[in-house]
């Protein structure tokens, strides 16, 4: 018999109490904790707080009004229009009027028990409306004893720990291996004088798409890039070619590359390069585009409301043309180190995501109750 098995067989045997969550919660409203400057910096103190996703909006130096979490005295701030909540113990200011600060009535709960047992409700909404007193707050939770609310989070706080240990370790592992993989790029691809090179515009052919981002699908025949990371799909294709895709305007300038080979459509702000000359292979012009373009382009990008790309920029790009062999070797290289770092991308998310199925798994058995029956 487990520890927490004991405790249940020993304080709650015939079954737990449910209550209101807002029986054993109280709630205080953000007004004095409100910063009044967005004029956010990093080198600031304070953090700037949502319970949305973003969680830290930036950092400021007001001084008056901060909320004085600390892990002697946690909080758990709530989106009163979405649901979302977060946990906090350090300083921090509040950016909307919406979020609420949970803490656990006196003698009736842990607040982490509650955080834990907030996320087996699972509630999101995307009404406009405030949740908390009208809905939110009624929910029924099962309110163990004391003793065996601590047991619970002391065995989810573990998994939530070893969660976090082996983010920290494979997302370290992935960076260390992009900077070598980098690392090698550029010093495998800086060449001497003694290595012929061309402009863009003589040994590739250059356009942009047709298409328009609202015509992707996510589910299509073949590949739609974009001028993101992420392509979109499409039931139609503009080329059947091997191409280097690049970003033409927006956040993604010298930044987006994709390599393709096969039928594929295009936005119409989006540039293909379609390598003709014999003496340059695709990939290796893939791997040296993406080491050089952007140090390149930055030295007479046109900035208008975005950054973006004119055609003879592209046009001019001076690139080296080593012999076939070398390249060859190049690309044998740098597609090995790129395998590596692309398989700890797969594995890290796959990876977390396991873990945090198993967390909710045990979370979901650790947080059933049966309800104690009152005559």
């Amino acid at each position: 018999m487990t520890k927490l098995e004991q405790l249940i067989e020993q304080l709650c045997p015939d079954g737990v109490e449910y209550k209101r969550i807002g029986d054993v919660v109280d709630y205080e409203q953000p007004s004095k904790y409100l910063v009044k400057s967005t004029n956010y910096n990093d080198e600031y103190e304070t953090p700037v707080l949502t319970a949305g996703q973003t969680f830290i909006l930036g950092y400021t130096d007001e001084t008056d009004g901060i909320y004085l979490a600390s892990s002697d005295n946690p909080v758990i701030i709530f989106d009163d229009f979405t649901g979302a909540f977060k946990w906090v113990d350090f300083p921090f200011k509040a950016k909307s009027s919406a979020m609420k600060m949970l803490k656990a009535k006196e003698n009736s709960a842990f607040l982490r028990y509650i955080f834990h047992l907030m996320g087996n409700i699972g509630y999101s909404s995307d009404e406009h409306k405030r949740l908390w007193i009208g809905i939110y707050s009624n929910f029924s939770i099962p309110v163990p004893p004391l003793g065996v609310q601590s047991e619970i989070v002391r065995i989810l706080d573990t998994f939530t720990e070893l969660t976090t240990e082996l983010t920290t370790e494979l997302t370290t592992e992935l960076t260390n291996r992009k900077k070598q993989y980098e690392y090698y790029r550029e010093k495998l691809l800086s060449f001497d004088s003694e290595v012929d090179i061309f402009p863009l515009a003589e040994i590739a052919e250059i356009s942009t798409g047709s298409s328009n981002t609202n015509e992707g699908l996510e589910e299509g025949l073949y590949p739609f890039f974009v001028r993101s990371q992420e392509p979109l799909r499409k039931n139609s294709y503009e080329f059947d070619e091997t191409a280097i895709i690049t970003a033409g305007d927006g956040v993604g300038v010298g930044k987006v590359f994709h390599y393709v080979e096969g039928k594929y459509a295009l936005h119409q702000r989006a540039y293909r390069i379609h390598i003709t000359s014999p003496k340059v292979l695709p990939r290796y012009y893939f791997h040296y585009m993406r080491k050089a373009f952007l140090p390149y382009i930055q030295k007479s990008m046109f900035h208008g409301s975005v950054a973006s790309i004119r055609r003879p920029m592209l046009n001019q790009f001076p690139v080296p043309i080593p012999s076939i062999k070398v390249q060859e070797r190049l690309i044998d290289v740098l597609d090995n180190f790129e395998s590596i770092c692309s398989d700890l991308n797969i594995g890290l998310p796959a990876e977390i995501e396991a873990r945090q199925k198993q967390y909710e798994y045990y979370r979901d058995k650790l947080l059933s109750f049966r309800e104690m029956k009152i005559d």
